[in-house]
């Protein structure tokens, strides 16, 4: 088996660390998969013959196949997808990619232990504080409202909002999920001032810059700006590993300047998630992801 990541590995290593891992589940365990073309050779998982999908923890690929909703969710196809080698009538989706963090989070908040149906395992609960009874709602769009583009009106007319995604929602909580990514995303300034309520919000002196002026963050940006128009907490789940994403975030929670709003921004990673997983769970993250439980609180 490959060796887990150093701390402070980059997106790149990061991706060819899991991408090694895939090749070894597969070949061991005789799974359909495929290759994405590239220097990375990342893996992309099928469901075979006997029903296996070898991104998914079997018994959240169970509970995932029995929910409508969670289903769908599985039906967003992958941006390389094509005809592929190992069956003609395979289309690659987005959640077939071994890299895929939305994977990841259904692997774990999908599992009959994590959430049975009606409520969260309570340790998980706890320590994302939210009720019990939260129901998981994946890719949710909530909406981030915008200033009226034009000069001289004085009312937001209703419905004008930046349709941003929520990787998950639990009860009054918005999650965004993060693994191989790269960045949270840059932007130009002026894409970010559309915002309504921007300047309420931030700092906009302490938001962080390239050399070239553009805002980095813009995915962060408007995810706390979805939180604040919905009077809910933000969580964003890393790799422990990606020390440059985690920085990212807190980069951007220092423009915060509004304290009682900065108290509902968290940071959770993965590792520190999993030491309230089941066992079998936990091993499924090891061999998969390099994930192992590391006990810490969640960082505002």
């Amino acid at each position: 088996m490959p060796q887990p990541p150093q701390p402070g590995w980059s997106a790149s290593l990061l991706r060819r660390d899991l991408s090694a891992r895939a090749h070894h589940l597969a070949r061991t365990q005789n799974l359909l998969h495929d290759i994405h073309p590239g220097s990375e050779s990342v893996v992309i998982f099928g469901r075979d013959e006997q029903g296996r999908h070898g991104n998914f923890h079997p018994a959240s690929d169970t509970t995932i196949c029995a929910n409508p909703a969670w289903l769908r969710r599985l039906t967003k196809p992958h941006t390389a997808s094509r005809r592929s080698r190992a069956r003609n009538d395979w289309q690659w989706m987005e959640l077939d990619s071994a890299n895929s963090s939305d994977a990841l989070l259904m692997n774990i908040f999908c599992h009959p232990a994590v959430f049975n149906g009606h409520t969260l395992a309570p340790a998980v609960a706890n320590l994302l504080n939210v009720d019990p009874t939260a129901q998981p709602c994946f890719g949710i769009n909530p909406g981030v409202p915008l200033k009226h583009p034009r000069k001289g009106r004085s009312k937001l007319p209703p419905g004008l909002t930046d349709r941003t995604e929520i990787d998950l929602q639990l009860g009054n909580l918005f999650l965004e999920a993060k693994l191989t990514e790269s960045n949270f995303q840059t932007a130009a300034p002026r894409l970010i001032e559309r915002y309504r309520d921007l300047e309420t919000v931030f700092d906009l002196t302490r938001l962080p810059r390239k050399p070239t002026g553009a805002i980095q963050g813009y995915q962060l940006i408007r995810n706390v700006l979805a939180a604040y128009a919905a009077e809910a907490s933000f969580c964003v789940l890393s790799d422990a590993r990606r020390h440059d994403l985690i920085e990212t975030w807190y980069s951007i929670l220092t423009a915060v300047h509004r304290p009682t709003f900065a108290t509902r921004l968290k940071l959770l990673t993965w590792q520190e998630l999993s030491t309230t997983l089941p066992q079998d769970l936990q091993q499924f993250l090891d061999a998969k992801y390099g994930i192992v439980p590391k006990t810490s609180a969640v960082r505002g």
